[in-house]
């Protein structure tokens, strides 16, 4: 933070940029991987909500507080759940529960 002290022109720690000089510099990111699609500021915090934290195991309260949400259910519209994601998770439960619940052993020779 001390490193760009003299930049500062306010009170903030450091100066902000427009949202067109956000997408700009993401274009040019997006050039320098390769990314032919012109890429927007708000497909990036959908990625970020999706890719990036959700689907790596980040909690939904986690990533609404690293977006500044103040609602809930807007992280909701940001982070989707992908079917990767549902189906690891649907392991892990499997494999917790799996290990603490026994099914009774089946008798198919007895009769009722």
């Amino acid at each position: 933070m001390e490193k760009y002290r003299e930049e500062r022109k306010g009170n903030k720690l450091f100066n902000m940029v427009t949202l067109s000089r956000v997408t700009i510099n993401l274009n040019k990111v997006a050039k320098l991987c390769g990314i032919e699609k012109r890429i927007t500021y708000h497909q990036s915090r959908h990625n970020f909500g999706t890719l990036v934290t959700l689907s790596k195991g980040v909690p939904l309260e986690t990533v609404s507080q690293m977006m500044g949400h103040k609602c809930f259910r807007t992280t909701q519209i940001y982070a989707k759940l992908t079917r990767q994601k549902l189906n690891e998770d649907m392991k892990k439960v499997s494999d917790r529960i799996g290990k603490k619940y026994e099914f009774p052993a089946q008798n198919n020779n007895k009769t009722p």
